[in-house]
């Protein structure tokens, strides 16, 4: 389930490493991804209508945007009715 929340700042002001389920941006291609989990120092993505799992650097993900995130959510809704 993809809960399209996204990364929060700490008490520092840098962005939290984002939990399983956030949806965030990979700041270095502009990709959109589902946080699926962590490993070592690398949060581990995968695009919201599924596929292949990549990694990137805590630092380099960010909040998307609100027209990223509606069409992240419209991808998903598309996949549940095969379009």
């Amino acid at each position: 389930m993809v809960t399209m929340t996204a990364p929060t700042p700490d008490a520092d002001g840098h962005t939290a490493t984002p939990d399983a389920g956030a949806l965030v941006v990979d700041r270095r291609n502009g990709k959109v991804g589902v946080v699926m989990g962590h490993v070592g120092p690398y949060v581990q993505l995968r695009p919201p209508r599924g596929g292949r799992e990549w990694d990137v650097p805590p630092e380099d993900v960010r909040t998307p945007t609100p027209t990223e995130e509606l069409s992240a959510k419209v991808a998903v809704a598309n996949r549940r009715w095969g379009r």
